[in-house]
């Protein structure tokens, strides 16, 4: 829910004032959707997201009166709501660069009644992505595979950004409940190779015990050290990720941590998880080709099992996704930095010598550059739509 505090000066004319204050806020809020609490401030930090709505010039001391007992509920960052009237601009002008001065964040909400909607709602979701992301518990299952040397994650440093907890969870335990977990039939519909019907009832196995995992730990999300598997239970762990990432819960290949949490910030902010995928080529002209040999259920308009690309055995997921605006996104270990860009996929492909799902994409040559100079790991996440404003209001 969001709030709307107001403060004021106490030279001009109340009555006035709030005549023009409930007609600027249905400008803002023409369907409402917010709650209303005026000069009231004892819950100030308890919603979403709390607008301070300066309403007149002078209001300056009120809000330095006030801030001592908002800093002592952690609160750092603050939301001033504008008009074009009675000095309104300028009083927040100069509370921003008290603010600044302080060394906290804030920022002035001011424009057309247009703008501030969307404004305002971009910034909603952010705080309740925020808010989901609290508390997270994120499962380690495994260590990072050898070859990502690049892709480990810092603790504190998701504990202080995020608010979520690493939580390293032994192979050995996936292993034994994958020993005792429930083999679920393929129906007998569904058409595939004999050799990936027969690792099927295996994947499934693996997917129950995974359950039990995120069961017994409280996970949230996890990342797990598939390619394991292929030598410890001759299966994958793809259709399990497929699963769980279509479910909610972010789930990535490999003990890639800093690709989990990028798709546990996707999966806050819009609702998906994104689709991991390596880079596997890259032309000059800003087309690249993305693939991976397992793909969230409900980011595909039609899919089929296959084997594991690199292994021969097991199971994999061909998906094809549907083609248009896409948002290629990737955060580190550290949440230090970052990588955001707008493209199109413009087609699926087949090949035998790659992951299974397969897709196009066409970035910005300068955007496509990155992968070339500076990237961060290899595996990056492909999310429909276009999200660059969210995913850098976030972060």
């Amino acid at each position: 829910m969001i709030a709307v505090y107001t403060i004021t000066s106490g030279l001009h004319d109340e009555s006035v004032v709030s005549r023009f204050t409930d007609e600027f806020l249905k400008s803002v809020f023409p369907k409402g959707g917010y709650e209303f609490r005026g000069a009231d401030f004892s819950d100030f930090g308890t919603h979403s997201l709390d607008l301070i709505y300066v309403r007149t010039g002078g209001a300056e001391g009120i809000f330095k009166s006030l801030l001592p007992e908002m800093l002592s509920r952690g609160i750092s960052s603050y939301y001033l709501l504008t008009s074009g009237r009675s000095n309104s601009l300028a009083a927040s002008l100069e509370i921003l660069s008290y603010l600044r001065q302080q060394g906290l964040k804030g920022e002035i909400l001011h424009g057309t009644p247009a703008y501030l909607r969307q404004r305002v709602q971009l910034l909603d979701k952010v705080a309740s992505a925020r808010t989901k992301l609290q508390g997270a518990r994120i499962g380690v299952i495994g260590q990072p595979s050898d070859w990502l040397i690049a892709s480990h994650a810092d603790s504190v440093a998701v504990m202080d950004k995020l608010g979520a907890r690493i939580v390293e969870i032994p192979m050995e335990e996936l292993l034994q409940e994958i020993a005792v977990a429930k083999a679920d039939k393929m129906p007998d519909d569904t058409p595939m190779k004999t050799d990936v019907r027969a690792a099927y009832p295996g994947a499934t196995q693996i997917y129950h015990a995974l359950e039990v995992l995120v069961r017994r730990h409280e996970l949230s999300a996890f990342t797990l050290r598939c390619f394991d598997l292929l030598s410890s239970v001759g299966n994958t762990g793809c259709l399990a990720l497929a699963k769980f990432n279509s479910a909610g819960i972010p789930a990535s290949c490999e003990g890639d941590v800093p690709a989990l949490l990028s798709m546990m910030i996707s999966q806050a902010l819009v609702g998906r998880t994104g689709f991991q995928a390596n880079p596997s080529r890259i032309e000059e002209n800003g087309e690249m080709l993305f693939a991976h040999c397992t793909v969230p259920f409900n980011l595909v308009r039609k899919w089929q099992f296959d084997t594991h690309f690199e292994s021969g055995i097991g199971l994999g997921i061909h998906g094809e996704l549907p083609q248009g605006s896409v948002t290629v996104f990737k955060v580190d270990g550290k949440l230090e930095r970052k990588f955001i860009a707008e493209g199109e996929l413009v087609y699926n492909q087949y090949e035998d010598n790659l992951c299974r799902t397969q897709v196009v994409l066409k970035l910005k040559p300068e955007d496509a550059r990155y992968f070339l100079t500076n990237p961060i790991g290899n595996h990056h996440i492909v999310l429909p739509g276009r999200h660059k404003a969210l995913l850098e209001a976030l972060l």
